[in-house]
């Protein structure tokens, strides 16, 4: 991707982009890097509130939109160098502004493409998902860096993502939400990100770990990406078995002028996880998600992954509520393969007896239509009730 500087004077700003997905958007995008400065990227389905709270969190100098290109009151420059400000999704509190700079935007998608073998005569990419979200604009920018062409969707449509792949695309990125609806065997490789990925995966999908804070997924398949270390919390650079990463992909500071990461440039996670003999990271989940039952520790993901493999069972979340004997159970949401016919509790205790804990097993189970989720796929676990 090329990068032509050319301040009109002082710093350079940031634009707020607030375009649908398209070519329209990726073009905006260019020319705002052109300029020298850096962009916002606000989802277009934001309603007007949550727009102007972003806006007022970030203080950007104008913004783009459908209706063409105006100042705001106020805004902070940014720094050069740097590309982006992504809004985090905003699952454990307000959204903060991830400042991202072109030497992590480049680091990033060069990593990715060695790792599943990118060729740019060869391969196509899709970006289909929301592109206010770093693994969708991941996408578009690893593709114009690279330069591989890249078909960029309005929305995510199954039918158009199979049809992307019989007309030759090779590469998509998805979350697992996604991948449930879509027949994605067309592709060379698929790249899963978001939500905790299904136990059992086709063969061309590479799983992949990270966050708008690295720059989109840094871990593939339980490895990490040339240049980025791995290491686990030991109380001193991190809480005791929390996941830590460094790498040139990483964040420069949030918008509000916090830097997150710790002593060497490494950042703690908020993921609990361990490394195996052989390297490979195995992520248990959010450490504030940790559900403690009678003084033992449960993960939700592993949970919901042993529940996800009973056949009555369409989609589900397991989360907490108080509990007068034990201090907190664990609950299941379940969405039913049929609702005319939901599981119910006993078989579903079972299979969490028998393959992860007895005290993991749910002591509750609420049947519901539809589970409340990020764009990303992940569980809006606070809002489960």
């Amino acid at each position: 991707m090329t990068r032509t500087v050319a301040y009109a004077s002082g710093m350079p700003n940031l634009v707020a982009l607030r375009l649908p997905a398209g070519q329209a958007f990726v073009d905006a995008l260019q020319r705002i890097w052109d300029a020298g400065d850096a962009a916002l990227v606000v989802d277009p389905r934001l309603p007007p509130p949550a727009v102007d709270a972003l806006l007022a969190a970030t203080s950007p100098a104008s913004i783009q939109d459908d209706a063409g290109r105006r100042r705001l009151p106020g805004g902070t420059p940014v720094e050069e160098g740097d590309a982006l400000v992504m809004a985090t999704s905003g699952t454990t509190g307000g959204a903060k502004g991830v400042v991202l700079t072109h030497h992590a935007l480049r680091a990033s998608a060069l990593a990715t493409s060695r790792r599943i073998g990118v060729d740019p005569a060869r391969d196509r990419w899709v970006a289909c998902l929301p592109l206010a979200h770093v693994g969708g604009l991941s996408v578009v920018v690893r593709a114009r860096i690279t330069g591989t062409p890249v078909t960029v969707l309005d929305r995510f449509d199954a039918d158009r993502v199979e049809q992307e792949a019989r007309a030759g695309a090779t590469l998509v990125s998805l979350v697992a939400t996604a991948l449930r609806r879509v027949d994605a065997s067309g592709y060379r490789s698929v790249l899963l990100g978001g939500a905790a990925p299904p136990e059992t995966l086709p063969a061309n999908v590479v799983t992949t770990y990270g966050m708008t804070e690295t720059g989109s997924g840094v871990v593939y398949d339980g490895r990490a990406l040339d240049g980025v270390e791995i290491a686990i919390g030991d109380g001193r650079l991190g809480a005791p078995g929390e996941i830590l990463l460094r790498g040139p992909m990483l964040l420069r500071t949030y918008r509000n002028g916090t830097d997150p990461k710790r002593s060497g440039g490494w950042l703690p996670t908020g993921d609990a996880g361990a490394l195996g003999p052989d390297g490979v990271l195995a992520v248990h989940g959010r450490m504030a998600e940790v559900i403690v039952t009678g003084a033992e520790k449960v993960w939700p993901v592993t949970v919901e992954r042993a529940l996800a493999r009973h056949p009555s069972v369409a989609d589900v979340a397991v989360w907490k509520r108080p509990d007068p004997e034990w201090g907190e159970r664990v609950v299941a949401w379940v969405v039913p393969a049929d609702p005319a016919h939901p599981p119910a509790l006993g078989p579903l205790r079972s299979i969490v007896g028998e393959t992860v804990s007895p005290w993991a097993a749910p002591k509750e189970l609420v049947i519901v239509d539809t589970l409340p989720r990020t764009a990303g796929g992940k569980v809006r676990r606070t809002a489960l009730a």
